[in-house]
């Protein structure tokens, strides 16, 4: 039973340390959507 419940913690450790690493080294993407809005005019003081 401890070498099963050995080989499940490795198992675990290495998925959580493995994630850990590709979430550090991914390169997520910026968005690239254009965004257009109309301020009105009586928003700006004169």
């Amino acid at each position: 039973m401890t070498k099963i419940a050995r080989m499940i913690f490795v198992l675990i450790f290495a998925g959580i340390t493995g994630a850990f690493i590709f979430l550090a080294t991914w390169d997520i993407p910026a968005p690239s959507s254009t965004v257009e809005k109309v301020l009105p005019d009586d928003s700006f003081p004169n």
